[in-house]
């Protein structure tokens, strides 16, 4: 079976946020909320995740 992925959903708007962690949404690709995407779950995905967990929705698919 292929590596482990995380599905990734934007819950809170990054707008009131330090301007670091808008960088780490967008580098992401969430633009709008409620959308998700899939990453593999690997350290760099585990570390952005970790830096905007209040923004954030994640589930291992």
């Amino acid at each position: 079976m292929a590596d482990k992925m995380l599905k990734i959903t934007l819950v809170k708007s990054p707008i009131g946020a330090v301007p670091k962690q808008k960088k780490t949404v967008e580098s992401m690709g969430l633009r709008k909320l409620h959308q998700s995407k899939l990453f593999p779950d690997n350290a760099a995905t585990r570390g952005q995740i970790q830096q905007v967990n209040h923004l954030l929705k994640v589930e291992e698919v």
